[in-house]
């Protein structure tokens, strides 16, 4: 997408707080600045521009409450309608069976590596880097969407928590918005290379199964700046970008982000 167009996509969702969000959507408004804003009773960080970020998971059914109080004291109240999804099956075979059901020792390793990707999530800082939009990290088939139902070789597990794109080993794999790196490790039992950027207020994008990792924790990066390569490492059963978006815990559809081409 081009700049210009990229930009306005952006402007246009730098909305009043909408009525009606779709399930694994995200809202980005302007309130005034100086208000404070909570969602279902969490405060949340407002901008010195008034921007809010706020997210709708996948299994949710609202209304989600959304009060603001201006620096006046006058306060409003919005109860968000938030609009269901169908959520298909996808069905996953051949995937080595320790990754579906692993043994105790398997499973405490898989728990206290998804503890520490989890812990980073919290981060709270006060940049805009999502302030331009979203860009695709890859271009590809998309092999797996958000939120649909898994079943690995027959046994059903936990919802998607992302979208997959199929693409060859070794693609580049490039920042979809400027951010910094909280987390970047290969070799984890489930994700394999793993990599986390935070683009502020809560929203983190985070990318799976790389076959290489080009940054470190603490580096800025900008917004298509190659980040590593696309492989399948961990539970994977081919060549693929795995890319998730999360509000703080929320997870959020990657396909529903400002400035992102529909396929």
């Amino acid at each position: 997408m081009a700049l210009a167009a990229l930009l306005a996509a952006f402007s246009a969702s730098a909305a009043p707080i909408p009525a009606r969000l779709s399930q694994g959507g995200i809202v980005v408004a302007k309130v005034a600045p100086g208000s404070q804003v909570t969602v279902a009773g969490k405060a949340v960080r407002v901008g010195s521009d008034g921007t809010v970020v706020f997210g709708a998971g996948r299994d949710e059914q609202g209304p989600l409450s959304v009060d603001v109080t201006a620096p006046g004291g006058a306060a409003r109240h919005i109860g968000i309608v938030i609009e269901p999804r169908d959520w298909p099956i996808e069905r996953v075979n051949g995937v080595p069976p320790q990754t579906v059901n692993p043994d105790p020792a398997l499973a405490a390793r898989i728990a206290r590596e998804q503890a520490e990707v989890t812990a980073v999530r919290s981060r709270d800082d006060n940049r805009e880097d999502f302030a331009h939009g979203f860009i695709w990290p890859v271009t590809g088939r998309i092999s797996g969407r958000f939120g649909n139902q898994r079943i690995y070789n027959g046994d059903p597990k936990a919802p998607h928590s992302g979208m997959d794109i199929a693409v060859p080993t070794g693609t580049p794999i490039k920042a979809p918005a400027a951010g910094i790196v909280t987390f970047a490790r290969p070799g984890l039992y489930l994700t394999g290379g793993t990599v986390v950027l935070d683009h502020g207020f809560g929203l983190s994008s985070n990318f799976l199964h790389m076959s290489r990792i080009d940054v470190k924790p603490g580096d800025h990066i900008t917004q298509g700046q190659v980040i590593g390569a696309a492989g399948m490492t961990g539970r994977a059963t081919g060549p693929h970008v795995h890319w998730g978006f999360n509000w703080f815990g929320v997870r959020l559809d990657p396909l529903l982000l400002p400035g992102i081409d529909k396929p």
